[in-house]
């Protein structure tokens, strides 16, 4: 990425904000309870999953309810801005067609749109973590920066999935399933130490269960973010970055053609 292309997006800022916050109020257009969907869409699927897994499946973890939240809220985001980044050229193929613009605009917006959605959910978060007393320490200064490296990685992985997508359109229905089994494969609800050592390890490798593991350090557990997993996510945002860069960049120009 190169350095007159970021000063090239902070000219553009406005109109990322504009996209983002345009794209966020469409998905409530009409609806009677509007911005409220944010946050019923968690809970619902917070009570389904509780039920399952600390009734019938047993799963023993202190606060599992907002162990549980925490982890729905932050696979979300995952899930919605990788997903929304897929169709942002098709929804938009005649702007991409007619007008120019850094095209990357589109995929930052889509991703910005889903932080916006998390964002709302994160209130009742909150609004759990205050009701059962959960104390919270200065370690919750580290969760901005946690985020920021959620970003970075979404958007390194939005920006190869939406290119590719351009070409191939089989993209979204594998990637679909890659987020299917990736729900399972990452500790949202469940503790990693449910399974045998040697699993955990492999699991341990899986860069969205640090994230969680950070999230959930610095918030629930109050606890400083462990080194080696803070380094971990950092190597894993830069190269992600880098790397979707490099192929959207690669894939871009013809954009318009195969449109």
């Amino acid at each position: 990425m190169r350095i007159q292309h970021i000063k090239e997006l902070y000219d553009y800022r406005n109109l990322i904000w504009v996209l983002a916050w345009t794209d966020f109020k469409e998905r409530y257009k009409n609806s009677v309870l509007g911005f409220f969907w944010s946050l019923l869409e968690p809970l619902l699927m917070l009570a389904i999953l509780y039920i399952v897994f600390s009734n019938l499946m047993k799963v023993q973890v202190e606060h599992y309810q907002l162990f549980l939240l925490q982890g729905i809220i932050m696979w979300s985001f995952f899930t919605r801005s990788t997903s929304g980044s897929l169709y942002a050229f098709k929804l938009k193929a005649q702007l991409v067609k007619k007008v120019y613009f850094p095209r990357d605009i589109l995929v930052i917006s889509s991703c910005i749109t889903a932080l916006l959605m998390s964002f709302f959910e994160s209130i009742i978060f909150l609004a759990f973590l205050l009701f059962f007393m959960i104390p919270l320490s200065l370690n919750i200064l580290y969760l901005p920066i946690v985020i920021f490296l959620y970003f970075i990685i979404a958007l390194g992985t939005s920006l190869v999935l939406s290119a590719l997508n351009v070409y191939y359109r089989d993209i979204q229905y594998i990637w679909a399933l890659v987020l299917q089994v990736g729900f399972f494969a990452t500790p949202v609800i469940y503790p990693l130490n449910v399974f045998p050592q040697y699993l955990q390890k492999i699991l341990s490798y899986n860069p969205l269960a640090q994230v969680i593991f950070l999230g959930r350090d610095v918030t629930l557990y109050s606890k400083e973010p462990n080194l080696a997993s803070f380094v971990f996510v950092i190597f894993i945002a830069v190269i992600t970055l880098v790397i979707g860069y490099a192929i959207f960049l690669r894939l871009e120009p013809r954009f318009a053609e195969e449109l």
